[in-house]
């Protein structure tokens, strides 16, 4: 490899990351505004659980197809288009008149933010095809996940107090017009050489399952959670999911590749994301009122407070990456599964005179814990899989993040919420019912990370690789006898490329 050619792929790596880094900011950074919000916009506690979640939950119903169209249309073409859709929508945040334009705002956001994480996962995964380059790379990329999310409520309380909730939106105008700019330069253009059809009854279905089930949680609070309404949500989102795993197991292209999930890394992975996430998200909307509301601290030094957590994640999660490429995921999920784990344990019984070293002790542990998680979710994710289905792998998995960010907010928030007797729109951030399921959720990714990284597990692995391979091999027969013709056809015309990665090897 050449000095320019390795120059070019960490320039490619640097810009992928700058795009991962705004859109995980996002995901926490406004929570160090929530008492802002609820003052400014006059938003009750579901408000402010939608203001989070419309974002995430958007994010996680278009994030596998964000990484198969990039696949289909050119992962740098669709990657600029959501720069620009997130920058764009990043500005109209900070100009909403009320808490319900903030929250469609928020969702152009998130429209953005799913054409730019898992088509950057497979740029970089058809970019470094060397395996060890590519485990350090996408160790690179877990830790800016974890260094994103950890800084957004220290770089949100400094914002919000020295200019205004606004602000927060701000950052990401800069970063994303560099990243738009420097896209163009270094990131050349790619498709998978035979990509997915769109699947437009497949995508139906994971918006009603994701929005239904939300909408469920978040509104079981003041309706009830045995009245009708929350009930008829919970089975109508029962039966979509029923239904969308059954269809999809049919299709021949589907936008959820069920036959992953035979991969009990994979499995576990997506599982483990959806219990980290789901943890982070909880304890994020909890600490962040208890540190406002209940000890009465500003919004910079609550932000300050948390920097300990912030500073762990950025300590732990290059250290992660390097453990995952060296000896496997085993060890850092067992740290993460039992950090975060002993870190929530220690916020069971919070209140207005826990004493602050309590705290920050807290916080060094969970923050350990999510710098440890991120690299193994990432890498198991897409090891083994075939190069042409790297971006919907990626998407499952970004999309598990999503999922269980949305579920912690909703679920615990909610709990919350319902810990208040007689005091409808209000969370109750010492909840006791609240922070021990942020402790369920750690237990989750201790008992998954050990289930998904033994020799049982790796046999699944290996099995459902050969069984993806052999099927992708007839899918190509498939191909070069006529099927994908014209969609090839269509591809070299518009683009000029003959629609293979750059970087993949061809068979």
């Amino acid at each position: 490899m050449s000095d320019l050619t390795r120059r070019r792929r960490l320039l490619v790596l640097a810009v992928c990351c700058m795009s991962l880094f705004i859109v995980g900011l996002d995901n926490t950074v406004v929570n160090v505004a929530l008492p802002s919000l609820r003052r400014d916009l006059h938003a009750s506690a579901a408000g402010l659980q939608w203001t989070i979640d419309a974002y995430t939950l958007v994010l996680a119903s278009l994030l596998m197809l964000g990484g198969s169209t990039g696949d289909r249309l050119g992962r740098r073409r669709i990657f600029q288009t959501g720069l620009v859709l997130f920058t764009a929508g990043s500005l109209l945040c900070s100009l909403a008149p009320s808490l319900t334009w903030l929250i469609v705002f928020r969702m152009v956001q998130a429209v953005g933010g799913s054409m730019l994480n898992p088509v950057a996962m497979s740029i970089i995964s058809n970019t470094f095809t060397d395996p060890r380059e590519r485990a350090r790379a996408i160790g690179v990329w877990g830790a800016v996940i974890g260094v994103s999310m950890a800084l957004g409520p220290v770089l949100g309380g400094t914002l919000v107090e020295s200019v205004s909730w606004r602000a927060i939106f701000w950052v990401n105008v800069p970063v994303g017009i560099a990243a738009l700019v420097l896209a163009g330069l270094f990131i050349p253009e790619s498709r998978a050489a035979r990509a997915r059809r769109f699947d437009p009854v497949g995508q139906a279905l994971v918006i009603v399952v994701l929005a239904s089930l939300t909408y469920g949680i978040i509104e079981a609070p003041s309706a009830g959670w045995l009245a009708a309404r929350t009930l008829a949500l919970f089975a109508v989102s029962a039966v979509a999911a029923a239904v969308l795993v059954r269809y999809e197991a049919r299709r021949v292209e589907p936008l959820l590749d069920v036959r992953f999930f035979r991969a009990a890394p994979f499995a576990g992975a997506t599982g483990i994301a959806v219990f980290a996430f789901a943890a982070l998200a909880g304890f994020l909307f909890l600490n962040t009122m208890y540190l406002q509301e209940v000890r009465g601290y500003s919004p910079l030094l609550a932000g300050i407070t948390t920097l300990p957590m912030a500073g762990m994640t950025v300590v732990s999660a290059p250290i992660a990456g390097r453990l995952v490429a060296s000896r496997g995921a085993r060890t850092p999920l067992f740290i993460a599964g039992v950090t975060m784990t002993a870190g929530s344990v220690m916020l069971t019984g919070l209140g207005v005179s826990t004493s602050i070293p309590w705290l920050i002790s807290a916080y060094v542990l969970v923050g350990l814990g999510f710098g440890m998680v991120n690299a193994p979710i990432t890498n198991t994710a897409v090891t083994g899989m075939p190069q042409s289905q790297a971006g919907v792998a990626a998407g499952i998995a970004s999309t598990s993040r999503q999922i269980g960010q949305s579920l912690g907010v909703a679920v615990i928030g909610s709990l919350a919420a319902a810990h208040v007797a007689g005091r409808a729109g209000v969370v109750d951030p010492t909840s006791a019912a609240g922070w021990w399921t942020v402790v369920l959720c750690g237990a989750g990714v201790l008992l998954l990370g050990a289930a998904s990284t033994g020799a049982w597990a790796r046999g699944t692995a290996r099995r459902t690789a050969a069984r993806l391979a052999a099927s992708a091999d007839v899918a190509d027969v498939a191909d070069v006898a006529g099927v994908g013709a014209a969609a090839r056809s269509r591809s070299h015309g518009s683009s000029g490329q003959d629609g293979h990665d750059e970087f993949a090897p061809t068979r």
